[in-house]
């Protein structure tokens, strides 16, 4: 049975849709990489399938059920969110702002409990971020950072993760820290991970299955051999892109690529990916 998915869901703010009667399924305990230019939906459809924000039509169905049905505490039980830009963190030291990460669990006056203080600890220590425990959080580099948020998330000991851009603002060195962390949750753990990316070579090297956007609606599902293709990529981002393989993964990767001519309105929200690429390659 297929966990989590959507059925023909349409999200928008005030009257203008972002997204519109998308149905896309989730493979359970693989990586799914959700690609597209600026604004095409891809945080507004994490925020709807976590229920941070609501949705117009359609539903999000988990475990058989509409996540609109499920109580908040039961749904931080099965899926934990990284957002794009996470909260202020003045004050807090690491071990603090993880073990917020067992607030699903905590009953009467929300003290940890001796198994809380156990997974806290464990998740610190599978993140790479143990020693930083009793350090501000402020005070660590940004990759630092990002994985103590990831060992916040993992303390909810949730099966299903979502990441929005995790390695925005991050070095090339630190971006491969962050998502090789997220492939071995993954293969050790059988984590499922979902996650925006802007880098197309890291989504192909990465994701088994890769999701992508435009104008609210999936041009292409599938593998990263299957979508990361000239003909998906000229109807997602309006390029011309030459394809090859990752010398050291054998995935496909894009080598370069052109702005399609006649057509200048997709420059302005192609730009970051090829500042990435070319960072990647």
């Amino acid at each position: 049975m297929t966990r989590l998915y959507t059925d023909e869901l349409s999200i928008g703010y005030g009257e203008r849709l972002i997204v519109k009667n998308l149905s896309v399924t989730i493979p359970d305990k693989k990586i799914t990489t959700i690609i597209g230019s600026n604004g095409c939906g891809k945080s507004t459809l994490l925020k709807a399938i976590t229920r941070i924000i609501s949705h117009q039509s359609g539903e999000v169905v988990l475990d058989g059920g509409d996540i609109s049905k499920i109580s908040t505490k039961i749904l931080a039980r099965k899926m934990a969110i990284l957002p794009q830009t996470p909260e202020s963190t003045t004050g807090l030291t690491v071990g603090e702002l993880v073990s917020y990460g067992r607030f699903p669990y905590q009953k009467g006056f929300g003290r940890l409990t001796k198994r809380d203080y156990e997974v806290i600890d464990w998740a610190l220590e599978v993140t790479g971020t143990k020693d930083f425990k009793y350090r501000s959080v402020d005070s660590l580099s940004g990759g630092q950072r990002q994985r103590v948020w990831i060992a916040m998330a993992l303390a909810q000991e949730t099966e299903i993760i979502f990441l929005d851009e995790p390695t925005t603002y991050l070095d090339m060195a630190h971006q491969l820290e962050v998502l090789e962390l997220l492939q071995k949750l993954n293969i050790e753990q059988e984590r499922t991970i979902v996650m925006v990316l802007h880098d197309l070579n890291q989504a192909a090297r990465f994701a088994d299955y890769i999701v992508a956007l435009k104008d609210g609606e999936v041009v292409k599902a599938g593998t990263c051999e299957e979508v990361i293709t000239r003909d998906v990529l000229k109807k997602v981002f309006h390029i011309d892109a030459e394809i090859g393989r990752d010398p050291r993964t054998n995935k496909p990767m894009c080598i370069t690529y052109n702005l399609l001519k006649g057509d200048h309105t997709h420059e302005k929200a192609i730009h970051p990916i090829y500042a990435t690429v070319s960072a990647s390659g």
